[in-house]
Formats: C-alpha cells, structure tokens, sequence
C-alpha cells in the first residue's frame, strides 16, 4: 500500500465525521502538536509496517481530548501529560489495557537564532531586561495545555513566575509558542526540548531543571471506538524502530 498521510487542523468532531465515515479511511492519531514532525516522518513507516494509512490531527491535548469527548473520530490519542487522557480513561473512552507511556520531554528556555542574552535562571531581573520594554515570553496556556502547565510549574520553583506573569504571550499549543519566538514576534519563550530542533530559527538558551516540574511524560492509548487496525499503529509507536525515530527528534525515552 502506498504511504499516505493526512494532516488536519483540529476541529470539532462534529465537522471531522461525515469525512470519515467510510472504511476506507486511515487511523487517526489525534496527538499533541510538539509530536507533528516526528509522526509526519514516520508515517509512511506506519503504513509499511501495519498496512495501514495515517491521520495525523495536531493540537493541544486538552483540544484533543475534548474534540473526542464530544465525539471525533480518533483512534489513537497521545497526550503531552496524563491529565488529558486520565479524564478520558475515567469516562471510559480508552480500550482497557491500550494506555503506555511513549516518551519523554524536557523544558528549554529559547530566543530567535543569532547574538542572545546571557541569563541567569535565577535573576528575575535579567529575564525582564531580556524581553525589553514591550517584549513578552511566549508559553502555551499555563491553565490547560500540557507545555504551559510544566512550564508555569517550573518557572514558579525558579522562582520567575511572578515577574513573568504579566508579559507572557499564552498561545493554545506548544508549536504556536515557538512560532513567536521563531518569528521574533516574542523575545522569550518556554517550549519542550525537543521542539528547538524542530525549528532552525530559535536557540536553546538555557535546560530547565527537571526537578523543577512534573515528569513530562506523553501517554498513549486506543481509543473505545477505534477502528481494531488501531492497535497495530499503537504497537508499532512503542516499538524500537519508532522510538529511534522520537530519540532523533529530542524526545527521551519513557
């Protein structure tokens, strides 16, 4: 079968059903967006392994999760944290015994490619001169999406969040975040490790301590409704040959 990727912008399920109705569809994987790259690349080794063709849907997992709440589609669904998919297992919308954890992340402070500030973690000061007089710090929302939640953890234990919480630019995923910063339309930003090799436009300016925040982990499962080829994909996700793949984009192992 030749490899075939779709890639759709989250929408509702509401919208995403009647164009997948048939059985001719792919597996729909609803992932978070820090995973787009990497699912992109491995896609056509998906379908040479499994058979089967790949539907890639990208966004935040709060997004995610709520999308297949209310009824979307989705097969497999891979969260940045377990909070998402610990509420969809509590509804029961998880194939019972489907759930791992796939991989791992870490936090990195970045800035645009080129001349950066050198910062001191622990200077709130420094930060502030960073971003300048109208400069704000870009994060993905702190209240929901998994990047923002580490992320707000982390800079409270650093003891920053006070000072950054009235300049941050909140966006509702991690790659928006890094397209602020990409662009130059944000000085700062807080993204996961693995998205500084995503884009060549940003620098890695400083790891944040894992210790300063929850482990990040991106648990995977099947979802209730899936189509049964589903597990196939998730098998092979969590499969050496995969997790290669997530290594080289700077995911950690789970």
């Amino acid at each position: 079968m030749l490899a075939r990727l779709l890639i759709l912008c989250a929408l509702c399920g509401a919208l995403l059903a009647p164009a997948w109705a048939d059985d001719t569809r792919g597996i729909a994987i609803f992932a978070a967006a820090s995973l787009q790259d990497t699912l992109s690349e491995l896609a056509p080794e998906i379908t040479a392994q499994t058979g089967q063709d790949v539907i890639l849907v990208p966004a935040g997992s709060s997004s995610l999760a709520r999308q297949i709440q209310q009824g979307a589609p989705a097969d497999i669904f891979i969260s940045a944290n377990p909070q998402w998919m610990d509420l969809l297992e509590s509804q029961g919308a998880l194939v019972p015994g489907s759930r791992r954890d796939l991989l791992s992340n870490s936090l990195a402070l970045i800035a645009p490619a080129g001349p950066a500030p050198q910062l001191d973690l622990s200077a709130p000061e420094k930060l502030l001169a960073a971003l300048g007089r109208n400069g704000r710090f870009a994060i993905a929302l702190p209240q929901a999406v998994p990047a923002g939640i580490y992320g707000r953890q982390a800079l409270e234990t650093l003891g920053l969040w006070t000072a950054l919480a009235p300049r941050l630019a909140q966006t509702d995923n991690v790659r928006a975040a890094l397209a602020l910063v990409a662009t130059g339309a944000a000085p700062l930003g807080l993204v996961y490790g693995s998205d500084v090799l995503a884009d060549k436009r940003v620098q890695r300016l400083a790891e944040i301590p894992a210790s300063s925040h929850d482990p990040i982990r991106y648990p995977a499962a099947q979802i209730k409704t899936a189509r049964p080829e589903a597990a196939q994909v998730l098998k092979f996700l969590a499969s050496p040959a995969a997790q290669r793949v997530f290594l080289a984009h700077g995911f950690l192992a789970p």
